[in-house]
């Protein structure tokens, strides 16, 4: 990113589309910039991974005309008026092939077929079981007529041989395993993990497997920030808490710069923060912003900081567990699906109708737990009860988060709200 953009910005507290825009940059200059280590890994231990190559048919899918249904492979021009009784001629089931010396079939005849089975040569349609009556072991009665290519999946409809069907910076999912595995793909050649460093900080925090005091808490930060990036396709390493203590904070901030990214949870509001931007100026930083005019995570600091010639993109998020996950979904991930050469992923923004009225302040884009109940007809979503961006056991039960407009104050039951879905 240009240095003139980090002047315009630094220091300042942007709104969530500015700040956005500015991690979406970075993103697409990582896209351009970073180097791209690939491993060859079998086609399971894909799953969530970065496809970095091409992954093409080796054959026409279908490879032949599929019936979709079990019934009758039969010439629709036969049932022009009926009901009408052909001759059956035979039957094929999935992976077999028609009765011997059968050729096409003829005007007149019907073919006994299961779901899956190549239609036969001469039949252009497969009617249901359910629209016929067998009166006898060769005769079929048709009770209604059939379109031309119904119930049938034409030949190379889902992908012709050597058509690419997988691409590269795909993430692959289950369907994804599947068609690597329908087209013979054991293994793939995919995109090394980047190593995500997240560095907790507060003397109030303390190791998961600890004790707490009445004034401590355990770093569940470290493992949710973990779960998230392995969700965006990263690596998370997972550092030592650092001290509020100037000298140790340093040394864990440098190994965390020799990551792909880092992620700092807390000491970035008011108070802390003056320390860890201290630490920080000895890395030769760029703040790209400081804060963000959303809720929660306002205090929320994107930067790039440099350490042995090398610049990395740092976040500081807020230490309130709410907070952090929070802000990640919004900016961190975006990075993290970068630096993976994952292909961009839109936010997930839906529009449906807020379950009961909500009355806020402006100036500030929120993100409230909320649930998004669904039935034939429509969606409404409820905004839960929370004790601020504390309250992990709250968005542990939400589904989504609400969305409200920092320029409206006011919401009645019924209107129609945005929603990000989890």
């Amino acid at each position: 990113m240009a240095s003139t953009a980090q002047t315009d910005v630094h220091g300042k507290v942007l709104s969530f589309e500015d700040a956005r825009q500015l991690v979406i940059e970075a993103a697409e200059q990582i896209r351009s910039t970073h180097s791209r280590k690939t491993e060859k890994v079998a086609a399971l231990e894909a799953l969530g991974r970065v496809l970095a190559q091409e992954i093409m048919a080796d054959r026409d899918f279908p490879p032949f005309p599929r019936a979709t249904r079990d019934g009758y492979a039969v010439r629709s021009s036969d049932l022009a008026e009926v009901p009408v009784r052909l001759k059956v001629v035979g039957q094929i089931k999935a992976g077999g092939v028609p009765p011997s010396g059968f050729v096409e079939l003829r005007p007149g005849e019907a073919l006994e077929i299961m779901t899956g089975a190549p239609v036969p040569r001469g039949s252009d349609a497969v009617l249901m079981v359910e629209h016929t009556d067998l009166v006898s072991t060769n005769q079929v009665v048709v009770k209604r007529a059939a379109t031309t290519g119904e119930n049938i999946v034409p030949q190379s409809s889902e992908g012709k041989q050597g058509e690419v069907l997988l691409v590269r910076g795909m993430r692959m999912g289950y369907p994804e395993i599947a068609v690597a595995a329908a087209v013979g793909t054991s293994e793939a050649e995919v995109f090394r993990r980047p190593r995500i460093a997240i560095l907790s900080t507060g003397d109030e925090v303390v190791p998961i497997t600890s004790a707490p005091a009445e004034n401590q808490i355990r770093n569940s930060n470290s493992f949710s920030l973990a779960a998230q990036i392995m969700l965006a396709g990263g690596e998370p390493v997972q550092l030592p808490i650092a001290p509020d203590e100037p000298g140790r904070l340093r040394e864990l901030i440098a190994e965390g710069l020799d990551c792909d990214l880092l992620l700092l949870s807390g000491g970035v509001s008011m108070g802390k923060y003056d320390l860890v931007e201290q630490v920080l100026g000895d890395f030769s930083p760029a703040f790209l912003f400081t804060g963000c005019k959303i809720q929660p995570g306002k205090p929320v600091v994107f930067g790039r900081a440099h350490r042995l010639g090398k610049a990395t993109y740092f976040f500081g998020l807020p230490g309130n567990p709410i907070s952090t996950m929070v802000t990640f979904e919004l900016f961190a991930r975006e990075l993290v699906l970068a630096l993976a050469h994952a292909r961009p992923e839109p936010l997930r923004f839906v529009q449906t109708k807020l379950k009961s009225g909500l009355t806020t302040k402006t100036g500030l884009t929120r993100f409230l737990p909320g649930f998004i109940h669904y039935d034939d007809r429509e969606s409404q979503v409820e905004l839960l009860r929370w004790q601020g961006s504390g309250d992990i056991v709250t968005l542990a039960r939400a589904n989504c988060y609400v969305v409200v407009n920092p320029k409206r104050e006011k919401y009645e039951a019924g209107d129609s709200i945005t929603v990000l879905l989890r």
